[in-house]
């Protein structure tokens, strides 16, 4: 098996930047916005989006952490998975909510996110942010804010290490 980095510390810092400044410019500042990270990388990667956010504009805006456990398609074919916690800190009805993840592939776990986050409100309206989009689509999902695409192959992973919860920050492509 090869790998190869395919994203630096340097270069997630700077995509999340870059995103950040889409966020604020779409939702024309920070009125109504709540981050929600899926467990597990994209809740850390949303709390940096969140203090990247206030950092620019000067108003805190909540993250929070979304399990999808119990919302998954696959449970059958990976068998179940230790179910984990969802922390939102505020009502997310009628609020401007971006859906945060570390990598975009088929669009199930995103599917999984929508059913899970229906159930604690109903938002005006929903964003994708993802650190890593490597295509190969088998629902009719698109990310609004991207890191960065990595065509990949079937037979590739996209493996994503972030300092809160691997020690350090990369993005790895294996073959």
């Amino acid at each position: 098996m090869t790998t190869k980095r395919i994203m630096s510390a340097d270069e997630i810092r700077r995509a999340l930047t870059r995103i950040s400044h889409e966020i604020i410019e779409w939702n024309q500042g920070t009125e109504g916005l709540v981050l929600v990270g899926l467990r597990t990388r994209g809740a850390p990667l949303a709390r940096r989006l969140a203090a990247l956010i206030e950092e620019f504009e000067g108003k805190p805006v909540p993250a929070g952490e979304l399990d999808i456990t119990l919302y998954r398609d696959d449970v059958a074919l990976r068998g179940p998975l230790p179910l984990g916690a969802t922390d939102i800190p505020v009502d997310i009805s009628e609020r401007r909510i971006v859906l945060v993840d570390d990598v975009l592939y088929t669009g199930r776990t995103v599917r999984a996110a929508l059913d899970a986050l229906i159930d604690y409100g109903r938002p005006q309206v929903i964003r994708l942010v993802v650190l890593i989009d490597r295509g190969h689509r088998e629902l009719p999902i698109r990310a609004d804010f991207v890191g960065k695409n990595v065509p990949t192959s079937h037979e590739e992973d996209v493996v994503v290490h972030l300092e809160e919860v691997d020690g350090a920050d990369e993005v790895l492509l294996s073959r």
